[in-house]
């Protein structure tokens, strides 16, 4: 089979290696959609990534092959990959160890994952896709889960006013799960006029252009002069986090969602005395997978609108897409096809 193997210092190589064959319970799933997500940027761009390692873990697809013992899978069933409660006593690291270091565990993994026309999974780590969610919808499912985790973990009430800062992928996931969950006002930073047309189709009452005009100033303007319940910072620039606490209201809340790979200034004397708190969020549980499926499948979160044409992308195409994504970039969500082409 076809797969994109990362090479080191930031080269991937399309290369042929062998289809693997799933043993004792394990599923062979024939890849239909895999995104590029956020977090295998940063392992490419901060050399984190295995060398000789496949990466990809938002994807669909359809069993292709079942191994010995598996009995709750089929040939041609329509699956994600992930989402699945593990077994007890084999839960993963970033649950289960106290320690946990997502930037020295959790990017060191050498596997064949879902940059490649087949991938294995565990019988219990996928989930079924339902009707009425697309095999395309279904390889969004994680990051989908992702703003829901986020949500759901926040300070957020009925009808209050959010703030969420960068529309890429996650952040335009966050708009609309926040929207589900009952906010009455969202207000969006984002530089990029693309995501921010797009940050308004899907629910955000305004947008503001951090290099026109301070998103802090506007953000608290429009909230009555008092600032957000709740700021989703989902940007990771060196700058948002700062403009975040500096926006929250007396009492409120940053929620931090992006994974900030280098230093990030704050100064807490001019936002410590209104007590606004820190949460942080970092993947997610089948919990969060399921409401996400709900959610898609009510049309309350639209994934459709998260990719243009322009965002299909086959194998071939993944150095370019990568050198793109590490830069700034007006680019919504980007899946790779591996069949295509």
């Amino acid at each position: 089979m076809k797969a994109v193997v990362y090479k080191g210092n930031r080269r991937f190589s399309v290369e042929d290696i062998p289809t693997p064959v799933p043993g004792p319970g394990q599923v062979l799933i024939k890849v239909k959609y895999s995104a590029i997500c956020g977090t295998d940027v940063h392992a490419y761009l901060y050399e984190a990534a295995a060398v000789g390692s496949v990466m990809g873990h938002e994807y669909s697809g359809t069993i292709a092959m079942v191994g010995p013992s598996v009995t709750t899978w089929k040939e041609g069933d329509r699956v994600m990959g992930g989402g699945g409660a593990p077994p007890a006593g084999t839960e993963l690291p970033l649950r289960d160890d106290p320690r946990y270091d997502y930037r020295t565990m959790g990017s060191s993994i050498n596997s064949t994952r879902s940059y490649a026309e087949y991938v294995i999974n565990k019988d219990w780590e996928i989930i079924g896709i339902p009707d009425g969610v697309s095999d395309q919808q279904a390889a969004l499912c994680e990051p989908a889960g992702v703003a829901v985790r986020a949500v759901r973990k926040s300070a957020m009430r009925l009808g209050d006013s959010v703030a969420v800062l960068g529309a890429g992928p996650i952040g335009l996931f966050c708009i609309q799960a926040a929207r589900a969950a009952g906010a009455r006002a969202v207000y969006v930073s984002e530089p990029s006029a693309s995501r921010a047309e797009a940050a308004l189709s899907l629910g955000a009452d305004a947008v503001v252009d951090p290099t026109s005009e301070d998103p802090v100033e506007r953000i608290v303007e429009l909230t009555g002069g008092v600032g957000p319940e709740v700021v989703f910072e989902c940007a990771s620039a060196k700058s948002t986090l700062s403009q975040a606490f500096n926006m929250a209201r007396r009492d409120g809340q940053v929620m931090l969602v992006a994974l900030a790979w280098e230093p990030t200034g704050v100064v807490p004397v001019e936002w410590m005395a209104r007590e606004v708190t820190l949460a942080t969020t970092f993947g997610t549980d089948p919990r969060d997978w399921t409401t996400a499926l709900d959610l898609i499948r009510e049309g309350k979160i639209d994934m459709d609108a998260m990719v243009t044409d322009a965002g299909f992308i086959g194998l071939d195409g993944v150095q370019e897409a990568f050198e793109s994504l590490i830069k700034p970039t007006t680019q919504l969500q980007m899946v790779i096809e591996p069949w295509a082409g």
